[in-house]
């Protein structure tokens, strides 16, 4: 609309009626200095000035006119058109995004009305001087031109489409024989390149790609002394290219093109035909096309700009910070209710890890379109960042009506994602919350959908859970967990306990496994199950595990030390979050070498799910510590799945049946026939077998009978201390012959 009346007081009126039809406001007001410049909606003379001086200042937000009260915005013009734009309308506020939109159109207006302004003083000055028109034809050229150019800004035309419209009108209207926009690279400032030409040869354009700006010539020298350059006679200038110059180019004049302020590029226009003298006249003019240029680009970097900052880049979907704001809206418009579902990928490391970052994206790009397909026309899908997601569905009277949608993304995830070929598995996490109106507020409740997807994850994953007030407590609970556990690891209030490990056939011990205990100075003991998983999520394991290796490995070594016969053997529990640390091997080797401890001596345990989970570095990093001469043991064994093949890949020397197989061994045929089975595996792969758990002898008979190797639990003894177990291994004689 502006681009469509160039002169100033239709543009201002053109600028205020676009503004107002594209926010749906009622009334739109533009102050120039003061004074009322246009106005739509109104008469003029109904508006007080002090009271839209004071919303122009920010100090109000509601007007009262003709028995109406209007919701009122407005946003600052600065530069040569220095004002303001305010917006007004009786349906109620202005949204966030109308806001910003509000915002980007008085940058556009600003600069249009800013090039308006020196086409004006060009006119006056061509007018005074008769030198840069010399007839109304000439000048109705002149606007045309300007015109088009403005429209294809205001229409968002794409930008190479406005770049060739500016180069053919500079070079037409100047009466050049050839016309270049040159840009500087957006990665590297030090290199331009040209993006538009209109009149030059082939060879040119090839010899002005990604050229170095000290060595661009009059173009690069206009860009890096900001200023207006011109050579009249281009043979004899120092500054001239020599490949251009044996291409006969006779006279240029090149001046820079700006965004927000700072020089980006250049506009050139230049002469084969002969030398030229640069009037004013033709300075102002090839200043005014390359002021559209940067018009161009400032709204072209606004658009980006607020692109940026609502939609993810990746997915298209609202970004957090829009997420945000429409919930706000909601919440403060629902009549019934709305749920907040908080959506967060299970297996998405494994993936983007082992297949890599442009596998993870696909996969991303594919969960955004798959929750889309789950939606109504009036939901809202948002990517939070990272493999976090998160969904609005306004219209609900309660929780339980967003369980539907819940389990509708569940299923849709869980189907398998094309990859390039590979296909990748995935699942969800999600947690529903749910408000009343006037219940919450946005950040409350995304809090409670957070805390709800963490329950379950907690308890699963690949599910849903509805947000409960107990909740916050338990998650408070682990804050303060968390805390203690922070403290414990700098305060060293963690102990170890060793249950031995026997022999089944001759009741001789072999080894312990070094159970870690936490003795809290006021909770008392702290069962592993309560601390370790906290542990693990928050990175603790690591620190601790290296004590637990380290007072593990010293202890036993002391003891073979004293003691005749074969040394002790000592397991130690290793977690997934250990075994992502590639200085893992390392870790190993200091103990052994601290403590003298040999290699074969120490046996570190792995569970089944993390060897099913892993990734190529997980068998690299497995196999550098089996190089190291320590064994490897899979724990729980029987519990997870894929068992067999992974017996195969890894280099395992130990199974350890799980104390599930071993309770039902001699009441269960089936458990008795299971466990026996496993024995004879581990047989027939050359491993060696624990039983974990036995309590009571006829369990130690099954076991025995079926050629297990070794056991531990209850039925031999319980988890020991450090003196205890000492006791039990160096027994002291009375001199009456008893112990």
């Amino acid at each position: 609309m502006v681009a469509d009346r160039p002169g100033g007081p239709a543009a201002y009126h053109a600028a205020v009626d676009c503004a107002a039809r594209a926010l749906h406001a009622d009334l739109a007001v533009l102050l120039i200095d003061d004074g009322v410049a246009a106005a739509v909606g109104v008469d003029p003379g109904a508006v007080p000035a002090y009271a839209l001086g004071e919303i122009a200042a920010g100090r109000r937000g509601t007007i009262e006119l003709a028995g109406h009260t209007y919701a009122m915005t407005f946003a600052g013009l600065g530069g040569d058109a220095s004002g303001t734009l305010v917006l007004g309308r009786r349906a109620g506020a202005f949204t966030a995004e109308e806001i910003t939109l509000l915002r980007g159109m008085a940058r556009v207006l600003e600069l249009s009305l800013s090039s308006l302004q020196r086409l004006e003083s060009e006119r006056r000055y061509a007018e005074e001087n008769d030198r840069l028109i010399d007839s109304l034809q000439q000048r109705q050229r002149l606007f045309e031109k300007l015109t088009e150019i403005q429209r294809a800004i205001a229409r968002r035309n794409p930008l190479q489409k406005i770049f060739e419209i500016v180069t053919g009108a500079a070079r037409e209207l100047l009466g050049a024989d050839m016309s270049c926009l040159n840009l500087i690279d957006r990665d590297d400032p030090a290199i331009g390149g040209t993006a538009a030409a209109s009149g030059m040869p082939p060879e040119f354009l090839d010899r002005m790609q990604r050229v170095p700006l000290a060595a661009g010539g009059v173009s690069g020298l206009a860009i890096l002394g900001n200023e207006l350059v011109m050579v009249e006679d281009y043979a004899v200038s120092p500054i001239a290219i020599p490949a251009i110059a044996q291409a006969q180019l006779r006279a240029v004049m090149a001046t820079p093109v700006h965004e927000n302020g700072q020089p980006v590029g250049s506009l050139t226009v230049g002469m084969f035909s002969g030398t030229r003298d640069w009037d004013k006249p033709s300075q102002q003019l090839l200043r005014a096309f390359a002021e559209h240029v940067s018009l161009a680009l400032t709204d072209a970097r606004t658009l980006e700009a607020m692109n940026q900052a609502f939609l993810d880049s990746l997915t298209g979907l609202p970004s957090r910070a829009l997420f945000q704001t429409r919930m706000e809206e909601m919440l403060g418009g629902c009549t019934i209710g709305l749920a907040a579902l908080f959506v967060d990928l299970d297996r998405f490391k494994i993936v983007n890890d082992s297949l890599g970052h442009a596998a993870g994206d696909h996969l991303l790009l594919g969960v955004a379109d798959r929750i889309r397909s789950c939606l109504r026309d009036c939901d809202t899908a948002a990517r939070l960042g990272g493999d976090e997601f998160a969904v609005l569905l306004p219209g609900l009277s309660s929780a339980e009506e967003a369980t539907p949608v819940a389990r509708r993304l569940l299923e849709r995830l869980r189907e398998p994602f094309d990859l390039n070929g590979a296909e990748a598995f995935v699942s969800a996490s999600i947690g529903i919350a749910y408000s009343r109106p006037g219940e919450h507020t946005a950040q409350a409740l995304m809090v409670d959908a957070d805390l709800a997807m963490y329950q379950a994850k907690k308890h699963g994953k690949d599910r849903y859970e509805l947000f409960e007030p107990d909740m916050r407590a338990e998650f408070q609970a682990t804050v303060d967990l968390e805390a203690d556990l922070r403290r414990a690891v700098v305060r060293h209030e963690f102990e170890l306990r060793y249950q031995p490990i026997v022999h089944l056939a001759t009741g001789d011990i072999t080894g312990v496994e070094a159970l870690i205990r936490w003795q809290h100075p006021r909770r008392g003991e702290v069962a592993p199950a309560d601390f370790i998983p906290l542990a693990e999520e928050t990175g603790l394991i690591v620190p601790i595990g290296e004590w637990v290796l380290r007072e593990a490995t010293t202890r036993v070594a002391e003891w073979n030390e004293r003691r005749a016969g074969r040394p002790l053997s000592v397991s130690v529990n290793i977690s997934a979050v250990q075994l992502e640390q590639c200085v893992l091997p390392q870790v190993v080797q200091a103990a052994l070498d601290a403590s003298g401890l040999p290699a074969d001596r120490l046996i570190l345990e792995l569970t089944e799910t993390l060897l099913v989970d892993h990734r190529a570095a997980t068998l690299h990093r497995l196999e550098a510590i089996k190089a190291l001469g320590v064994r490897l043991a899979i724990d729980d064994f029987g519990t997870g799945y894929s068992s067999l093949a992974y017996l195969r890949r890894f280099p395992v020397d130990i199974i350890k049946i799980d104390k599930s197989f071993v309770d039902d061994v001699v009441d269960e045929p089936t458990a008795a026939a299971l466990t026996h089975g496993i024995i004879q595996l581990g047989r027939a792969l050359q491993l060696s077998t624990i039983a974990e758990g036995i309590e009571h002898a006829g369990q130690l008979s099954s076991l025995t009978g079926g050629n297990c190797e070794l056991g531990q639990g209850y039925y031999f003894a319980e988890p020991l201390t450090r003196s205890a177990l000492d006791d039990l291994l160096f027994p002291v004689h009375r001199p009456d012959g008893g112990n």
